[in-house]
């Protein structure tokens, strides 16, 4: 099972592709649905038995979905510590799925585009992520495959509440909308907290670069729906896209100030940020989004040319921790990391050795 998932380090997640509309902001959207099985206890009241039950009923439902073929089903009860992480880094499992493997397992489909968490707070989380501000198109994607998935396995549903969830804020729909995205310049001219505030009395939450419990790094935000009971998933994704519009169109307004009034400052931190990155010996995690923000930024205004979008967001991900163990086959301490993070960049940069 490791063997198969070492060839996703061989290709590249469609969200990273650096694509789609405003993809210099959106990183990406993520469309992803909450759903129980019917007649089965929620996750926070199953036993073992009922654990085992659901991944079953699941497994086999998975195969009677057309849209969906052969996916690669992998057990987390199967996987190292190392290859859990793997997952989390890759966006297509969450922290706390990793952290208990016990009875759970994710399905993923070709491009990493689709993913299907099994036994986490919930029976399913249903996901479908893609590159750039492609929400509508990511919804209809997972609703049609919500809707062959629901003629497999009976869903938990009530006439009165909707979709029957672990969470109360999940009840309803069970859709939670998200999108990553990359605001630098709202950070640099500190008009970051306002925005933050702003969105959270909108209905709106933000978290880190991996979602709930973490915090914003590297200028990289998840913003997403924090209730869904009482709207449609239609209304939710149009809420979603209508406040995050006034976001990108603040973003944008940020960087032309930056760049017509500060230009020189902002060269010199993206070429520092770049500088450091092709020649650092060695570099933390944190370190590392920072400086792949401001060069991003750079790349985005065109302030420098002969790098792309695209290796950028690669390097966001392959310079993580279970990924630089991947590459290397096998453990590495927290000081060998910063070494091997060190000499990825290096290369994938075109520093000379």
């Amino acid at each position: 099972m490791a063997k198969i998932l070492d060839e996703l380090l061989t290709k590249t997640s469609e969200w990273l592709r650096g694509v789609g509309p405003v993809s210099d902001i959106v990183m990406s959207s993520r469309i992803r649905l909450a759903r129980n099985l019917q007649k089965l206890p929620f996750a926070t009241r199953a036993s073992e038995a009922s654990q085992t039950e659901v991944l079953r009923v699941v497994k086999e439902g998975l195969a009677k979905v057309p849209s969906f073929r052969s996916p690669m089903v992998f057990e987390m009860g199967q996987l190292d510590e190392v290859d859990r992480q793997f997952l989390v880094e890759r966006h297509l499992i969450s922290r706390e799925h990793a952290s208990q493997p016990d009875h759970r397992a994710v399905a993923i489909g070709q491009g990493e585009v689709i993913s299907v968490m099994i036994n986490e707070e919930d029976h399913l989380r249903i996901q479908v992520m893609q590159s750039g501000l492609n929400l509508r198109d990511g919804w209809t994607l997972v609703d049609a495959l919500d809707d062959e998935l629901s003629a497999a396995i009976p869903y938990a549903y009530s006439t009165e509440w909707g979709y029957l969830t672990c969470c109360l804020t999940n009840a309803g729909t069970g859709m939670r909308a998200s999108v990553m995205v990359h605001l630098p310049a709202l950070v640099l001219s500190k008009q970051i907290n306002k925005v933050l505030h702003a969105i959270t009395k909108l209905g709106l939450t933000a978290r880190g670069l991996y979602g709930e419990g973490t915090e914003a790094q590297g200028n990289f935000f998840q913003i997403s729906n924090q209730v869904s009971l009482g709207r449609t998933e239609e209304e939710l994704v149009e809420n979603l896209e209508r406040i995050l519009k006034q976001i990108i169109d603040q973003e944008q307004s940020a960087r032309e100030s930056l760049v017509s009034n500060n230009r020189l400052p902002l060269e010199d931190r993206v070429w520092r940020a770049y500088g450091i990155l092709r020649h650092a010996q060695t570099i933390t995690s944190n370190e590392t989004l920072d400086l792949l923000s401001a060069v991003r930024l750079g790349v985005d205004l065109t302030l420098m040319k002969g790098l792309d979008r695209t290796t950028v967001n690669e390097l966001l991900i392959y310079s993580q921790p279970a990924h630089l163990q991947k590459l290397q086959g096998g453990r590495l301490s927290a000081q060998e990391r910063d070494a091997k993070r060190a000499s990825l960049i290096r290369r994938r940069l075109g520093a000379k050795e």
